[in-house]
C-alpha cells in the first residue's frame, strides 16, 4: 500500500484513494464544494487545494490520487493563500442573500467563507444576475447564488438514473438548469436539496417557514414504504416543518425519497382529532367513554367467530400486538394485515423478507425482478440497484412490463410462466444465474397479491433451489414489500388462526352478513364498499376512507406522534421516536386498545408502551433485538399450482398518494399536477 506523508504525519492508504481521502484518514480537514464521496469526482470548484512537494502550484486533492512517497502540506502559507483566492472568486458573484435565505445556519459556503476566506470584499463591480429555474413542485431555485459546483447534476445523472439536469452557456453565461424548462421526474429530486453546498436549491414547501435553531430535531424511521429509510423530523411547537434523511449505510445511505421527505404536510390535514359515533346514519363527534359504550354494546353477546380485524399499511408491531391480544380474548382467529391478500406469512419467515439485506443488492452479480416496479415501490432501494449495475459487475432480467427503471435491463416479458421455465433450466436466464456468484431474485408484493399468488410465490422459490441462490452465507430469495407493517405484523402472526379468515374472507363475510364486527386498525386499502352492514370500528389518524365507512372512530396518533417499533421489509427492527403529541383528543393506539379492552372485561397485560415491548419480546424475540437484522431460516412457503393470473402488472399507479397521509398532502396532490400532469386520483394502489 502507498506510503504518504500528511502534515508530518505518516501513514499507509489504500490504493486509489484520492489525496482528500487520505488527509481525513489523518484527521485534517479539507474544505470542499464539488467533491461528494458517494458522486464522481468534477474537481472544479478548486477549495480542497492543498500543496505537494515538488509539485509547482497547488493540486485539487479530490482528484489527485494517492502516490508512493507523496508529502502533503494543507495547512502551508501556499495552501491559505490559495483557498484565500478561491474563496473570494466564489464570492465574487454571490449575493448577500444570507438574511434571507433558507440555507442560513446550515450553509457549507457560510461556514467555509468564515474559515478559510476574508473578511471583506475588494470587488466593485456589478454582480451577476441569473434568471430562476422551474424543477417542479419540490425544488425552489434561487440561481444566482450557484456556484457551479454540478453536485446537482451529477446526483441526477449517476444516482437518480434522470439526467434531466445540466450546464448550458460557457464561462459566465453558464447556468445549471434543465434542457428543457420542466419538472424533475425523479422520485429522489429532494436529495438535490441536501447536496447543495449553498442556497441556490431549497425546499420549496420549507421556503421561509423556520430557521434549523428553532427547531426540535427527533431521529425516526419513514413508514411511506416498506424499506424504513432512516429520517430526522423537525418541528417547531405542534407542527412538523421537514423530514431530513439520516445516515444509514445499510438501509438509505444518505437518500430519501421524496414521499418520504415531502408529505409531512398531511399530517396537518384531513386528521381525527376526536371520537365520533354514527347516529342516525351521520357520524357524530362523541367522548371517549361514548365510543367505547357504543362499541361495547355491539359487541355484547357477539361471539368470536363473528368478530374481524384488519390492520393497515402504516400499523406500528406495538398496536398490532395489542390488537390480536384483544381479538384472542375476545376468540377471534379472523385477523389479517395484509390488506392486498397478498400470499406470504403462510410457512418460513425466509419466504416474506427481502433475505439479502438492502445492501446486499450491491454484492448480486445476477439480479431477476419478478412483478416489481423498485422504483415506484422503494425508491431508494431502486438506486441501489443502479449502483450495482453502474458498476458493471451484474446482469438484471425484469419479468413484468417494461418500464424506466433508470437502467438497462434484460426484458423477459411479462408473462409469469417463465418463471416455472427458469425453474425447470428451460430459459437461457437459468445458465446466467446458476454461473452467478451472488445471484438474486426479487418478487414484488404485487406478484404475490395475485389470485394465484401462492403459486407464483412457489414457484420464485423453485427457481431459488434449481439456480444456487441459496448458498453458504448468502440468501438470494427476496421479497420487496410496500407496507411499513407488513413484515413487522407477519412476525408477530397477525394472520388468520385456525379457522380464521384472511382480508378477502373476511370482506365476503361482511358481504353476506357472517362478519358482523370489524375493526380496522387504519385500513384504508381494503374495499370499503365490501364491508356490507358489519359494524365498523376504525381506528386511525386520517379520515380517509376507512373512517368513511365506520360506526365508531377512535382517533389514533400518527407515526410522528407516537414512540413504535417498525421491521422493514429485510427484517430490520427499527424505533420511530415521539416528534410531536397526537392532535386533539387522539392517543396512542396501543393505549387505545388497553382502554377498550377494560371496557370490554378483557384488560389486557400492561400499562405502558415498554410493557407492550417487553410482551411483543417475549412472543416474537426478535422484535427486542433493534437495529438488527434477524437471518431467517431457509424453510417451507408458497404452495406449488397453476399460474392463471395473466400477465403481471405493477402495484403502484401513482407513486405520491399510496397512504392516507400521501392523500391528504397538498404538495403531494402539486406532484400529481405538475410532474405526473394528471388530475388528483383517489388512490394510489391497486390489486
Amino acid at each position: 500500500m502507498p506510503k504518504i506523508t500528511i502534515d508530518d504525519i505518516e501513514l499507509e492508504v489504500e490504493p486509489g484513494l484520492t489525496v482528500l481521502q487520505a488527509c481525513e484518514l489523518a484527521g485534517k480537514e479539507v474544505p470542499r464544494f464539488c467533491y461528494h464521496e458517494r458522486l464522481s469526482v468534477a474537481g472544479n470548484c478548486r477549495m480542497c487545494l492543498v500543496e505537494m512537494e515538488k509539485a509547482p502550484k497547488p493540486i485539487a486533492s479530490c482528484a489527485m490520487p494517492v502516490g508512493e512517497g507523496m508529502k502533503i502540506k494543507t495547512d502551508s502559507e501556499m495552501v491559505k493563500k490559495a483557498r484565500h483566492g478561491v474563496m473570494e472568486f466564489l464570492l465574487i458573484n454571490h449575493p448577500l442573500d444570507c438574511p434571507i435565505c433558507d440555507q442560513g445556519g446550515e450553509c457549507d459556503l457560510q461556514d467555509q467563507a468564515m474559515g478559510y476566506g476574508f473578511d471583506r470584499s475588494r470587488y466593485l463591480e456589478m454582480k451577476r444576475a441569473v434568471d430562476d429555474k422551474y424543477l417542479g413542485p419540490l425544488v425552489k431555485t434561487e440561481m444566482t447564488r450557484c456556484i457551479h459546483c454540478t453536485r446537482c447534476v451529477r446526483f441526477a445523472t449517476e444516482v437518480a438514473g434522470v439526467p434531466e439536469l445540466g450546464a448550458t452557456g460557457r464561462g459566465e453565461t453558464m447556468e445549471i438548469t434543465t434542457y428543457v424548462e420542466k419538472a424533475l421526474s425523479s422520485e429522489l429530486s429532494g436529495n438535490i436539496i441536501d447536496l447543495c453546498p449553498v442556497g441556490a436549491l431549497t425546499s420549496k414547501p420549507y421556503a421561509f417557514v423556520a430557521r434549523p435553531w428553532e427547531l426540535k430535531k427527533t431521529e425516526s424511521i419513514d413508514v411511506t414504504d416498506a424499506l424504513g429509510s432512516n429520517i430526522r423530523i423537525d418541528a417547531r411547537g405542534p407542527e412538523i416543518l421537514r423530514v431530513l434523511p439520516r445516515v444509514n449505510e445499510d438501509v438509505n445511505e444518505e437518500w430519501l425519497s421524496d414521499k418520504a421527505r415531502f408529505s409531512y404536510d398531511g399530517l396537518l390535514r384531513q386528521r381525527l382529532d376526536k371520537p365520533y359515533v354514527r347516529r342516525d346514519g351521520k357520524l357524530r363527534p362523541a367522548t371517549w367513554e361514548e365510543a367505547f359504550a357504543a362499541i361495547v354494546a355491539r359487541l355484547a353477546n357477539v361471539s368470536g367467530n363473528k368478530i374481524a380485524a384488519i390492520a393497515g399499511d402504516l400499523a406500528d408491531c406495538e398496536s398490532m400486538f395489542a390488537l390480536k391480544s384483544l381479538m384472542t380474548s375476545l376468540g377471534s382467529t379472523n385477523i389479517d394485515c395484509r390488506q392486498d391478500g397478498a400470499a406470504v406469512g403462510e410457512g418460513s419467515r425466509s419466504g416474506y423478507l427481502f433475505n439479502s439485506g438492502v445492501a446486499g443488492i450491491e454484492q448480486a452479480d445476477a439480479i431477476l425482478l419478478v412483478g416489481t416496479n423498485p422504483r415506484t415501490e422503494a425508491a431508494v432501494l431502486n438506486a441501489r440497484i443502479r449502483k450495482r449495475f453502474l458498476s458493471g459487475k451484474a446482469k438484471i432480467a425484469v419479468i413484468g412490463p417494461d418500464a424506466d427503471f433508470t437502467y438497462k435491463y434484460q426484458s423477459l416479458g411479462a408473462n409469469p410462466p417463465v418463471l416455472s421455465d427458469i425453474a425447470s433450466g428451460s430459459h437461457a436466464f437459468a445458465e446466467t444465474l446458476k454461473k452467478a456468484s451472488k445471484p438474486m431474485i426479487i418478487v414484488g408484493s404485487g406478484a404475490l397479491a395475485r389470485a394465484d399468488g401462492a403459486a407464483v410465490l412457489a414457484a420464485a422459490r423453485a427457481v431459488a433451489d434449481s439456480c444456487g441462490l441459496i448458498k453458504d452465507g448468502w440468501n438470494g430469495f427476496n421479497v420487496l414489500q410496500r407496507a411499513a407493517s407488513r413484515v413487522g405484523g407477519l412476525d408477530l402472526g397477525f394472520i388468520p388462526g385456525a379457522g380464521g379468515k384472511g382480508t378477502k374472507a373476511i370482506l365476503d363475510g361482511a358481504s353476506s352478513g357472517e362478519i358482523e364486527v370489524v375493526y380496522l386498525l387504519g385500513a384504508d386499502e381494503i374495499d370499503t364498499k365490501r364491508l356490507g352492514k358489519a359494524f365498523v370500528i376504525y381506528q386511525g389518524h386520517h379520515g380517509d376512507a376507512g373512517a368513511a365507512r365506520a360506526d365508531v372512530i377512535l382517533p389514533g396518533a400518527a407515526y410522528t406522534e407516537k414512540d413504535g417499533t417498525y421491521v422493514n421489509t429485510e427484517g430490520r427492527v427499527q424505533r420511530a421516536l415521539r416528534a410531536v403529541f397526537p392532535v386533539g383528543d387522539a392517543r396512542d393506539d396501543w393505549a387505545i386498545l388497553r382502554a377498550l379492552s377494560e371496557r370490554l372485561g378483557k384488560k389486557l397485560p400492561f400499562d405502558t408502551i415498554e410493557a407492550v415491548q417487553t410482551l411483543m419480546a417475549k412472543a416474537v424475540p426478535h422484535l427486542g433485538n433493534v437495529d438488527e437484522t434477524t437471518p431467517a431460516s431457509w424453510g417451507a412457503f408458497g404452495t406449488a399450482g397453476t399460474i392463471t393470473g395473466g400477465d403481471f402488472t405493477y402495484p403502484v399507479d401513482n407513486y405520491y398518494m399510496t397512504d392516507a397521509i400521501g392523500r391528504a398532502s397538498i404538495t403531494m396532490a402539486k406532484c400529481i399536477t405538475e410532474i405526473l400532469g394528471q388530475g388528483t386520483p383517489r388512490t394510489g394502489t391497486h390489486g
